[in-house]
């Protein structure tokens, strides 16, 4: 398949200029200017609230003037991983993208079609003059991806329509109506540096190529997660013998599965043997382990050069503490109609050494806010008993499904109409914005669907390009129903 032969085109032409824009979260400075840029080019009303939210106004097609207002809502950040061998620079290059059958994909890094492909589509909606719609608010939120700081800063009344379709789901003939909450739970170990005694011997272990993915949509797979991976070795290790711990690194992102990951540590010069021999044992289990979810699996065991060291007091426990976190499912969802679907989870999602202290990041997640309540102070009481300062972020709220909604039946209707079979109606193991929209605009009628993505947050993503056509087809059937 050609790139330049990709449909619907006018979608694939806006996604192809987003990805010359450098967006990562947190700096989308250029991405906002952009589409500032883009309103005023089309003479559309344009505004930016003081988060840096952008909204891109569209009247009404001919006949459509008493139709309701919709918004069109996704997020302008995209998570920014690559593997950990090539040279990208996220804050200045495009991302380079390639077809591979029926799969758009991107050369070594994420793709960005998470959410990307949502903007492309608002935009394609914007530029069109031959749809037929009411008034269109098109909104683009910023740093989704983290913090969700621009939901959670829009103020009430910044926008004004009374449906929103999120666009920032990814499987397509999935509609989705409800998600979960979240929020992360960080701790730092402080220390002062020592040196390490004059008769041991520095070791460099690294890992990579592990399937990582999405935290939420992907935790139920059971993947291996690099930092439990390695940590647990630690553990072992310095039940053996007097180990010192130099650094560990792993993970980027809260809301993925971290996938590489190095550590140094010195062990007594009598003892490397022992550890190597005991490494190449451990990793041989952790192959057969996740020998169907995690199959490209690399491993490197090696000397490296003298380092100052953490001291034990401070290191052992936190050993521990990463042992022992819960990762992964924590409990499924009680209603019988929703079995299938995680409700409360957890991702030990990065850790960090600089200097004079250590940083782990993690991530719950939960259809229930109790249960949120009762993993992430789990998590907080690991960190305590080990020593460490420990924040818990305010997150964000649930979705709960509204089985009232008119939207939704609309989509369903028009889905049906179009493809001739049932959409699934479900609810989602992930946060979505619409949950801190339903609290700021308690009234407003909410779906969420998407083209199909695989392998988000990682840089194996690619967007399944005969679903965008589809999704299309469906938004703009969708908008030429909504009536008062």
């Amino acid at each position: 398949m050609d790139k330049a032969k990709l449909e619907p085109a006018r979608v694939f032409e806006q996604f192809a200029e987003i990805n010359k824009i450098p967006r990562p979260s947190k700096h989308e400075e250029k991405m906002i200017e952009y589409l500032k840029n883009f309103g005023k080019s089309h003479h559309l009303e344009t505004k930016v609230d003081e988060t840096g939210n952008v909204l891109i106004r569209k009247p009404a097609t001919k006949g459509y003037e008493n139709y309701p207002t919709v918004i069109l809502q996704c997020h302008m950040d995209m998570v920014c991983d690559k593997l950990v061998d090539i040279k990208f620079d996220f804050s200045k290059d495009a991302i380079q993208t390639y077809v591979d059958g029926d799969w758009l994909t991107a050369k070594g890094t994420t793709l960005g079609a998470d959410d990307g492909i949502g903007d492309a589509i608002e935009l394609a909606i914007l530029s069109s003059d031959d749809i037929e719609h009411g008034p269109i608010e098109c909104v683009f939120t910023r740093d989704e991806e983290t913090q969700l700081t621009g939901a959670i800063g829009m103020k009430p009344g910044f926008m004004t329509g009374k449906y929103l379709i999120n666009l920032d789901s990814e499987n397509e003939g999935e509609l989705f109506v409800s998600c979960a909450g979240g929020r992360s739970t960080i701790a730092t170990f402080k220390f002062q540096r020592e040196k390490a005694p004059a008769d041991y011997t520095f070791i460099e272990v690294s890992i990579k190529g592990l399937k990582g993915g999405h935290s939420g949509d992907d935790i139920e797979k059971k993947r291996a997660n690099a930092i439990k991976v390695l940590a647990r070795y630690l553990y072992i290790e310095q039940e053996k013998m007097p180990l010192r711990l130099a650094s560990f690194d792993s993970g980027k992102m809260h809301n993925a599965i971290p996938r590489d990951g190095k550590i140094i540590f010195a062990v007594p010069a009598d003892k490397e043997k022992e550890a190597e021999a005991d490494w190449k044992k451990f990793f041989a289990g952790v192959e057969d382990e996740y020998h169907v979810t995690d199959t490209s699996m690399v491993w490197h065991f090696d000397k490296t050069g003298a380092q100052s060291v953490i001291p034990q007091s401070v290191s052992v426990p936190m050993v521990r503490a990463l042992q022992a976190l819960d990762n992964g499912v924590f409990a499924m969802c009680q209603d019988e109609a929703l079995a299938w679907m995680v409700e409360t989870s957890s991702n030990v999602a990065s850790v960090k050494t600089e200097d004079e202290k250590v940083t782990v990041v993690t991530s719950q997640r939960s259809n229930v806010m109790s249960n949120l309540d009762n993993l992430s102070n789990s998590i907080k009481a690991a960190f305590q008993l080990a020593g460490a300062d420990v924040e818990v972020t305010d997150g964000y709220p649930a979705w709960k499904m509204n089985p009232n909604s008119k939207l939704v039946k609309i989509a369903v209707d028009a889905y049906r109409k179009l493809f001739h079979k049932e959409p699934k109606v479900r609810g989602i193991h992930a946060g979505l914005e619409c949950g801190l929209f339903s609290e700021k605009y308690p009234d407003l009628d909410m779906v969420s669907f998407g083209p199909t993505l695989k392998h988000v947050h990682t840089p194996d993503e690619k967007l399944y390009i005969p679903t965008v056509q589809m999704v299309w087809d469906h938004l703009l059937l969708i908008l030429k129903n909504i009536k008062n």
